[in-house]
């Protein structure tokens, strides 16, 4: 069970988008946060992002889909820009904001002025410290992390019990006879789901 008092979540509903923009030498910066509760989440939300994009040179990432002050679930992007402008300056940011269950993905319009290497990760870190300004922040829910090793032939059923339970897989580790999953779920559904998983006579670790 998680401990709601160390670290805030982005207080946005399911699907929400919070923005913000800057103009650096005319260079357009637009920060997108999304409420992502595991790394398939963080992915889809900046697959959503590009798509409302996609003709923006750039659309960088980085996010921290677990808790706030733990570094299990993160990942970043320069998408195209030069290496360690982007996604690690801006991944460096959020991993000390103490905000988890988090993606900003920052589009780029290139606006004509070349920004140098030092510009660039100024312009990206400045994008997500102001977001996270700006952002509204909750508690995170009361949650349970269960992992489940399933056989093959299981793998769709924890799947398929996990939306039922409004549970969220926040990774897959596949092997050679099925797959380990890390789930969360309230911690009020976590023993239903717990029974459900056990008939499918999987393991726990």
């Amino acid at each position: 069970m998680s401990d709601t008092t160390d670290y805030k979540v982005p207080a946005l509903n399911d699907g929400e988008v919070f923005r913000n923009e800057l103009v650096i030498k005319k260079s357009r910066f637009i920060a997108s946060v999304g409420h992502t509760k595991g790394v398939d989440e963080a992915e889809a939300f900046l697959n959503k992002i590009r798509r409302e994009f996609p003709d923006a040179r750039h659309n960088c990432h980085a996010f921290n889909a677990g808790r706030g002050n733990e570094t299990a679930f993160i990942g970043c992007s320069d998408d195209g820009e030069p290496k360690g402008t982007a996604g690690r300056p801006m991944l460096n940011v959020l991993v000390h904001s103490g905000v988890g269950e988090i993606t900003v993905v920052v589009t780029r319009y290139f606006g004509g002025i070349l920004l140098g290497t030092g510009g660039l990760v100024r312009a990206y870190q400045d994008s997500v410290k102001e977001v996270l300004d700006k952002l509204p922040l909750k508690e995170p829910e009361d949650i349970s992390e269960l992992r489940f090793a399933a056989g093959i032939s299981e793998i769709h059923l924890v799947e398929k019990l996990s939306v039922r339970y409004g549970a969220v897989i926040t990774s897959r580790d596949f092997t050679d006879t099925g797959c380990n999953f890390r789930i969360t779920v309230n911690v009020k559904r976590a023993q239903e789901l717990k029974k459900e998983l056990e008939l499918l006579h999987g393991k726990y670790s």
